[in-house]
């Protein structure tokens, strides 16, 4: 399964999102749709992987989970993000947060290091100089945040 891509996907879908200030759901129904038409291009052959029907599920998984958990997970991060408010920060880094976080708490079950390391390519393939290292730095205290948790429950954590 090609699931950097579905990433890229559902990254896409919440940036458009937040720019435009359409509901999620909306704009993914139009992201899926521009990514089929997308798929015999040269474009998407030189993108190194098929977008298949289970690439398309994992970020459709990702995208609901966001829409259905939006509240928690901006509080969490603006929680987490000290001297930094939404306004202020990059929407590049706030969007790979939001995937990052949700993907850890409320996606599929998988190591929350995946997610880390997928969230921080991301953040430096689309943001800025800084934005790995920042995006890292964040997701590094929602990561300590989830293994507390789990010590305390002994369960897997916001699944």
């Amino acid at each position: 399964m090609a699931r950097r891509r579905a990433r890229e996907l559902a990254f896409r879908t919440l940036f458009q999102s937040e720019r435009g200030g359409t509901p999620v759901l909306d704009v993914w129904r139009q992201v899926r749709e521009d990514a089929a038409d997308e798929q015999d291009s040269e474009a998407d052959a030189a993108y190194g992987e098929d977008l298949d029907t289970s690439t398309l599920d994992f970020a459709q998984t990702l995208v609901t989970a966001y829409a259905e958990h939006r509240a928690a997970v901006d509080a969490e991060l603006a929680e987490l993000v000290s001297g930094w408010s939404f306004t202020q920060m990059a929407q590049t880094d706030l969007n790979v947060l939001r995937l990052a976080v949700t993907e850890m708490r409320f996606g599929p079950p998988g190591p929350p290091e995946v997610a880390i390391e997928m969230a921080v390519r991301l953040a430096k393939k689309f943001g800025g100089e800084e934005s790995g290292r920042f995006v890292n730095g964040v997701l590094a205290k929602v990561f300590r945040r989830l293994a507390e948790e789990r010590g305390r429950d002994g369960d897997e954590v916001g699944r």
